[in-house]
């Protein structure tokens, strides 16, 4: 094997430690705020500069490699693409960290059952849980079709989105009290509908890398 191909698997297996470190974070905030539980959340802000400190080692790695061995045609968008696919993992764990922040500082109780069903809030989670877990697969697997699928779940995380408006009003409308609370609620929906972006991003990055086309501020896949 060439050096640069060796070079190459290391930036890889260096993503995808950072994948799994952000998936675990993102995973850890959402049983925070769908269950409560404050101990979890305290445990996502403390691992936030694990995230920070690979995104550095990361960012550096790609540099060395790129300044070192002058790459061309795909494996420079290898690199490239690394270095963006990093950003966007670095900015998800920022959004599970805000969530977890929420949960620790402006959450009093439980969310209601009913209220969470109607917020679609687990629904999201899950969904944005499976664009994550789609772009990731898709780049371990040089699949651009999972890449591809990425986009259509993106289009339901902003119907959701959407949709918390109308459901946050009216309970602000019956519990005045919990008007404050709730607006922050927002924001933390607003973040998962912002991480879904990011995924879409990562999944644009994919298809850049596999297939060289460039998919950024393109309307057509989303």
């Amino acid at each position: 094997m060439l050096q640069i191909d060796i070079e190459l698997q290391k930036l890889k297996n260096s993503l995808q430690e950072m994948w799994v470190l952000v998936e675990k974070q993102y995973k850890k905030s959402g049983r925070a705020l769908l269950h409560f539980d404050k101990a979890i959340a305290r445990e996502v802000i403390s691992r936030e500069k694990m995230v920070n400190a690979l995104e550095l080692k990361i960012d550096s790695e790609c540099e060395a490699f790129i300044a070192t061995y002058n790459p061309v045609a795909i494996d420079l968008r290898l690199a490239l693409s690394v270095l963006k696919i990093n950003n966007n993992l670095e900015r998800i764990g920022d959004f599970a960290e805000g969530i977890a922040l929420f949960v620790l500082k402006n959450m009093s109780e439980d969310l209601p059952q009913p209220f969470k069903s109607n917020l679609h809030i687990e629904e999201m989670f899950n969904e944005v849980l499976t664009m994550f877990t789609l772009a990731r697969e898709a780049f371990i697997e040089e699949n651009t079709e999972k890449a591809e699928q990425v986009f259509g779940i993106d289009n339901l995380i902003d119907e959701i989105n959407v949709n918390a408006v109308k459901v946050l009003s009216d309970e602000m409308l019956a519990n005045p009290a919990k008007a404050e609370e709730l607006m922050f609620l927002h924001a933390v929906i607003r973040r998962l509908e912002r991480i879904g972006d990011r995924c879409n991003n990562i999944a644009e990055e994919i298809v850049f890398y596999l297939d060289a086309k460039v998919l950024k501020h393109h309307s057509k896949h989303k």
